[in-house]
């Protein structure tokens, strides 16, 4: 799984194609899909400092988000050992279902 941070045309993005992720069958066993959209709500819950200055054009197979290099390279130290780890991701997922958090997936 590769994480890409790049700058097209004056927009900085964040994505990662979804599907295919370590940490992806504690996503399912949680009954969610490991979509793009899955992980934007994980991203707005885990990290909401960050993720309310971003805006997100996740898709089914991808995960994107859009801002400024400082918040990206932010979400991206935060979201790189998560993605690998089922056990942080079962985590994440535990402490939103307690709050009554909704995941779009």
């Amino acid at each position: 799984m590769t994480i890409h941070l790049q700058d097209l045309d004056g927009e900085r993005s964040l994505t990662w194609d979804a599907g295919g992720l370590v940490a992806d069958a504690a996503v399912v066993a949680a009954g969610h899909e490991p979509n793009g959209y899955f992980w934007e709500g994980l991203v707005r819950f885990a990290w909401p400092d960050i993720a309310e200055r971003l805006d997100f054009n996740s898709e089914a197979g991808m995960f994107c988000a859009v801002g400024s290099s400082r918040d990206l390279a932010r979400l991206k130290t935060a979201v790189g050992s998560i993605v690998t780890s089922p056990e942080a991701v079962r985590d994440i997922i535990a402490r939103a279902a307690n709050t009554g958090f909704e995941f779009d997936d």
